[in-house]
């Protein structure tokens, strides 16, 4: 049996809210559980509309935010025991995120080499110039960029899918075992993201590493997911092998999900991923 990569445990997430006369807790996330297992690598989905606590959980993956209850281990220990720099340096080596917006996860006043580089030399431990600059290029190349086509370029010069393929780019350069990326398709244009999607592929497949992929996206889900957790005001209503459950979704909050957004398939191939209209908000 393989050993876990990331383990949470009746995780949940509550937030304190003012009212009239006390404070009360709303609960954000409530009693999740799941495992991915360290080999073979695979992409976990989570799946939910906006406000139902796909986020919240993705920040505790993470190491943002503590949970309120349960326990968050990566590779067996408990991510609330990190203490130290270099405890929470090792972290985010192995443990990277990718953001929805990927305008926003870069300075528009610095040039993208600077991140590139940065980051080469304070997660890889890259030394000097050339190897800083070789790592660089060789975690672009494996997102269909190359150094040549960013070096000196600010990131408005790129498109989006450009600007997101960089960002999964940087994450790279630390060689991580997990990747957290939180709808990183959903500010990519309709006719691009499908080459995001097979970045995450490439990967999974061909360099071992884990995605937790986090969306509103049935369709991409359906089409990369090994398996998923489909949420609903912060609670677990569904999971289990993605395909199964996109198939024949069995809480009637999932079966809302697909109807508004995959359409029937009937003579279509069924290895294919189903056609979608406009993406649940």
């Amino acid at each position: 049996m393989s050993t876990a990569l990331l383990e949470l445990t009746h995780v949940s997430k509550a937030y304190g809210r003012s009212g009239l006369f006390a404070r009360r807790r709303v609960p954000a996330v409530r009693d999740v559980s799941f495992r991915i297992d360290a080999e073979p690598a695979s992409i976990f989905t989570i799946i939910g509309e906006s406000g139902s606590g796909k986020s919240t959980l993705a920040r505790m993956i993470l190491n943002i935010t503590q949970p309120t209850s349960g326990t968050v281990r990566f590779r067996r220990r408990d991510l609330s025991t990190l203490r130290g720099h270099g405890a929470r340096l090792d972290f985010m080596r192995e443990v990277q995120p990718i953001f929805q917006n990927p305008f926003e996860a870069f300075n528009p006043l610095k040039r993208l080499d600077h991140y590139l580089f940065s980051t080469a030399l304070r997660l890889a431990a890259a030394a000097g110039r050339e190897d800083v600059e070789r790592r660089a290029d060789e975690a672009l190349r494996s997102v269909g960029l190359s150094l040549a086509e960013v070096k000196g370029r600010f990131p408005h010069e790129l498109s989006g899918g450009q600007l997101q393929r960089a960002a999964i780019a940087r994450a790279l350069l630390s060689k991580p075992s997990l990747i957290v990326a939180d709808e990183p398709v959903s500010m990519v244009d309709a006719s691009l993201r499908m080459s995001i999607v097979n970045v995450f592929r490439h990967l999974r497949d061909d360099l071992s590493i884990s995605i937790i992929y986090i969306t509103h996206d049935l369709a991409t889900a359906y089409t990369i997911s090994d398996r998923l957790i489909i949420m609903q005001r912060g609670e677990v209503v569904e999971g289990g092998e993605a395909r199964a459950v996109l198939d024949h979704p069995r809480h009637p909050y999932s079966q809302r999900l697909k109807a508004a957004v995959l359409a029937p398939q009937t003579d279509a191939d069924p290895s294919q991923p189903p056609c979608t209209t406009e993406p649940v908000r």
